[in-house]
């Protein structure tokens, strides 16, 4: 994907306007994760040193269009500040006269946080009024928010179009990993496809389908290719009207000759409770009444084996229910091989990435995407709108 980065524009002396994605976890009014902060760090700290007055806009929880006073960003301002070691002004508007007052003063290397830009009813409806204010107040545009780069809004494709935009050192990271994971992977290349429901990994099942060597199924979403191979499944999470679909992936896999690995054994509940009763049984005899609720520990080792011995693993939703203890092996098994191999390892945001955290494995793993929904639609093959809306080198 060839698009321009931030190396392609001079700075200096240039007001900037750089999209990022502040979107953190907040308790209390106290940040309990600043992943996605530290994740921006490296543009913004490009474009202090190299003398830009840089204008930062981002999204807070869903406020839309309203005023919402616990989504303000001032927690994120002052955790931005003592990352940076800077001081960071934060207006209280997404526009207007006190915001381009601020813009007015600013000096080369200082740093303006906008408002929550979903504040703004036009933002999310990507509306031309509000995309002229944000085109106004600089004089390039900077799109390092690779997590809600699936989304055509106001601040991430709409001022793309009207001013001279670029990808941030993170997007570009982004864009070029995950580009050449799907267009140029080493092999043996596994995808690893888990989470709830067959109907929202649908597109990039069918992708991988025609890009991998393994590709290892897992979550709720088995269930459905369980049944499909006539299995029982019990009370198991069902999507019916996907069975038909399942079946074809599977024949698509044979016909490709992808190794499709589903789960031999399986540990079922007889409720969806942290506490339930569970036991591990052969994944093709559920009985009534029961669910299955993670993979058992002989699918476990098998996916480790074939995780061992790719070179390149792409991952994409849980094995189980990991955030209860009792159905949490699976995935921890999985995140343990990911840890272990010597492949080149992806993990695709969202609920992956949540598990990578809990069983502290991030620093073992190559590449951690920071959108859940852009990535899985990247792994589609889709293209973006807030990247194809960037500069063409």
């Amino acid at each position: 994907m060839n698009k321009k980065t931030l190396k392609d524009v001079q700075v200096q002396g240039k007001r900037v306007l750089c999209r990022v994605d502040l979107n953190v976890p907040m308790q209390d009014g106290t940040i309990t994760d600043d992943t996605r902060i530290r994740a921006v760090i490296p543009t913004i700290e490009y474009l202090v040193n190299h003398g830009a007055k840089v204008i930062l806009a981002s999204h807070f929880g869903r406020p839309k269009g309203e005023v919402v006073e616990e989504l303000r960003l001032d927690p994120v301002a002052t955790r931005l500040g003592e990352i940076l070691h800077k001081n960071i002004v934060k207006v209280n508007e997404v526009f207007g006269d006190k915001v381009n007052q601020a813009i007015d003063v600013l000096n080369d290397g200082d740093i303006l946080l906008l408002e929550n830009v979903r504040f703004e009813k036009g933002e999310e409806a990507n509306d031309p009024d509000l995309i002229a204010k944000f085109s106004e107040m600089a004089d390039i545009y900077v799109n390092d928010a690779f997590g809600t780069s699936h989304r055509a809004h106001a601040s991430t494709a709409g001022v793309a179009k009207e001013l001279p935009s670029v990808a941030g050192l993170l997007m570009e990271k982004e864009i070029a990993v995950l580009s050449k994971a799907l267009q140029e992977p080493d092999r043996p290349f596994t995808a690893i496809i888990g989470g709830s429901k067959v109907k929202d990994k649908i597109n990039v099942i069918e992708n991988f389908l025609d890009i991998v060597d393994h590709l290892i199924i897992g979550g709720g979403l088995a269930c459905t290719f369980l049944k499909a191979k006539g299995y029982e499944i019990g009370n198991s999470l069902l999507e019916a009207d996907k069975i038909d679909l399942a079946k074809s992936f599977m024949e698509k896999a044979e016909a490709k000759g992808v190794q499709f690995h589903i789960q031999k054994d399986a540990v079922i509940a007889d409720d969806f409770r942290a506490d339930a009763q569970s036991q591990t049984v052969a994944a093709d005899s559920i009985p009534e009444g029961w669910m299955c609720l993670d993979i058992g520990p002989e699918t476990s080792a098998t996916y480790r084996e074939v995780i061992l011995d790719s070179k390149l693993i792409i991952w994409n939703g849980p094995m189980g229910v990991f955030e209860m203890p009792a159905f949490s092996e699976g995935t921890k098994a999985v995140a343990q091989a990911l840890a272990d191999t010597a492949g080149f390892t992806i993990i695709g945001g969202g609920d992956s990435a949540a598990a990578i955290e809990q069983f502290e494995l991030a620093h073992a793993m190559d590449h951690i995407s920071t959108g859940g929904g852009a990535s899985l639609e990247f792994m589609e093959g889709k293209m973006l709108p807030g990247i194809a809306a960037l500069d063409d080198k």
